[in-house]
């Protein structure tokens, strides 16, 4: 994975749980299921990178 690629899968990741976590707190759940969403894909791409990369070599 490139390192902006990375960097830029870390960021959306850091976003969607911070989005989660201000859901809970102020009780938005559109905002917290928003923030799960995001983070998910975010793990996802990163999953398939590395798959990706392990069949590789």
């Amino acid at each position: 994975m490139s390192a902006k690629r990375k960097a830029s899968t870390k960021t959306q990741q850091v976003k969607g749980t911070v989005k989660e976590n201000v859901g809970r707190a102020v009780g938005n759940e559109s905002m917290t299921a928003e923030g799960r969403t995001e983070r998910m894909k975010a793990d996802l791409r990163e999953a398939g990178k590395k798959a990706k990369d392990a069949f590789k070599r």
